[in-house]
């Protein structure tokens, strides 16, 4: 039977971290993305800045860039990688309500980003949480996903909406 297989496990089914050495050192992209919904009124006293622990959404971006750099540190099987880039922009969206966040990992290397875009993703989301629980414990994460990736052996991937 052939078909997709899990990289990271062993052939005696053991946690396995994958040998990178051979590929070829390229310029790998990736992009996520999640959310936090949240009471409209929370959101508004976000954006006013008046959050009880500061400022929020300066908070979130910087948590989600310190987060891609710890990735290899967070998920046992991560290779540590030198990033040459990570961005996290935070929009508000009044429809949600909440915030929209979209992070961009970037490297010229052997092995991809995507772990360090989803956790900075991640991480970006709970710091909003954490920062603003105090006026809306109801609020939910999710939509943590890959949204693109460029870069490696495997080509391009952009995630088909619907």
């Amino acid at each position: 039977m052939s078909g997709p297989s899990l990289t990271h496990i062993g052939a005696g089914g053991e946690a396995d971290m994958v040998d990178v050495g051979d590929k070829e050192e390229t310029v790998r992209i990736a992009v996520a993305e999640g959310h936090v919904r949240m009471r409209a009124e929370t959101l508004a006293l976000i954006l006013k800045g008046n959050a009880k622990k500061g400022d929020v959404i300066a908070t979130a971006r910087l948590a989600g860039i310190m987060a891609a750099k710890q990735t290899a540190n967070l998920i046992p099987l991560c290779h540590p990688l030198m990033l040459s880039k990570v961005s996290v922009e935070i929009t508000p969206d009044e429809a949600l309500p909440g915030l929209r966040i979209e992070t961009m990992a970037k490297l010229t290397g052997r092995t991809g980003v995507e772990m360090e875009a989803l956790t900075a993703a991640s991480v970006a989301c709970l710091t909003i949480y954490d920062m603003a629980k105090a006026a809306d414990r109801e609020m939910e994460i999710g939509g943590i996903r890959l949204v693109r990736k460029s870069g490696g052996r495997s080509g391009d991937y952009v995630r088909k909406e619907g």
